[in-house]
């Protein structure tokens, strides 16, 4: 049997490719297995696969001052030594990243004990984890074509993102179940990653009362972000997190308001979804959700808010335009060739897979 170790976290668009790519590898007989953070979003959604997990030590490799950046370092010593030892012990044909701090002493020790790696760069230009890592890899998979320009070019291969098979299937009937909701109105979906997004919330709730007259709202709020004053409000659903369910809240929305993560866009892109991006400030972030939704405005994929443009009113007036053009959104995104990347990266694994 081969054996493939996939590593990732941090965040659930870390953890999601690797997921899309987990049926495929049963099919073809590969023994799986996860390495990833103690306590990171990755443990929780790898363990309930039954998939075999192993913890290690990780830290987070900052730009700016902090004093964990003193006592990090040793952290990540640590976690290499762990998944050195482990991947001793599992001694698999091939590792797969997809990213994340937990990743980096994983690939490393990979390159230590000549075992090939795949890293794959889900946003337009590389998180500095993975930056640290493309020295140890043998090949480097990306999203977006301007991304190329980024990679070394004798490893880089544009493949883009794998998506979930079972997100390609939801029922527009089902979500209409599950929220309450009926056909009278379109669907308003705002989903904001998987840590939600207060500015977001704030301003759906500032505006829900006009929402209501004209659409039904489907709100993934994030944990802890739910407002309890607004949870029997007819025509309004919050979710703090959902999984099983989300193909068929997809499948009912008429327009999707989301973040601009490299994961959550591409979803959007195979749904064929009209959808308003508000991506992270710079403040918050390194810029690349800037970068994610500029690309996929250029190519006619979706409408652009920056958050600090992001007033009740604009907001309103917003979803009413992208809604009275979706059929040209819709269009635009049925043509695009960045579709499932799940067959070239499992061709890949397959060639890079070498009898252990």
């Amino acid at each position: 049997m081969k054996r493939i170790v996939l590593t990732g976290g941090g965040t659930a668009g870390h953890v999601a490719p690797n997921i899309a790519l987990m049926p495929r590898l049963k099919e073809l007989d590969y023994e799986i297995h996860y390495i990833g953070s103690i306590e990171g979003i990755e443990r929780k959604m790898i363990e309930k696969l039954g998939i075999p997990y192993y913890p290690i030590q990780t830290g987070k490799l900052r730009r700016y001052f902090d004093l964990k950046n003193l006592s990090d370092p040793f952290r990540v010593m640590k976690g290499g030594r762990e998944a050195r030892g482990i991947l001793k012990r599992l001694r698999p044909n091939i590792i797969f990243s997809k990213g994340g701090f937990v990743s980096v002493p994983v690939v490393k020790a990979a390159a230590r004990e000549h075992i090939p790696v795949i890293i794959h760069e889900s946003d337009l230009t590389p998180g500095l984890a993975n930056k640290i890592s493309f020295s140890s890899a043998d090949r480097i998979c990306c999203n977006f074509p301007e991304t190329m320009d980024y990679l070394p070019s004798k490893k880089a291969i544009l493949t883009g993102l794998p998506i979930r098979a079972e997100l390609l299937n939801g029922s527009r009937q089902e979500g209409l179940k599950i929220c309450g909701f009926d056909d009278s109105r379109p669907v308003v979906m705002i989903i904001g990653g998987s840590i939600g997004a207060t500015a977001i919330n704030n301003v759906i709730r500032g505006i829900l009362p006009e929402l209501l007259k004209r659409y039904q709202v489907a709100h993934i709020c994030g944990k802890g972000k739910t407002d309890e004053e607004l949870s029997n409000k007819p025509g309004y659903v919050q979710f703090e997190f959902i999984d099983e369910e989300l193909p068929h809240i997809f499948a009912m929305a008429d327009i999707v308001i989301s973040r601009a993560g490299a994961n959550a866009i591409c979803e959007i892109l195979a749904l064929n979804k009209p959808n308003i991006l508000i991506p992270l400030t710079a403040t918050a972030s390194r810029g690349d959700q800037i970068l994610n939704a500029a690309s996929f405005e250029s190519r006619g994929f979706s409408y652009v808010l920056e958050q600090e443009n992001l007033t009740n009113l604009n907001l309103l007036n917003t979803i009413e335009k992208v809604l009275s053009n979706k059929d040209k959104y819709i269009k635009k995104m049925a043509a695009s060739e960045q579709l499932d990347a799940t067959d070239k990266i499992i061709g890949l694994i397959e060639d890079l897979s070498l009898p252990s």
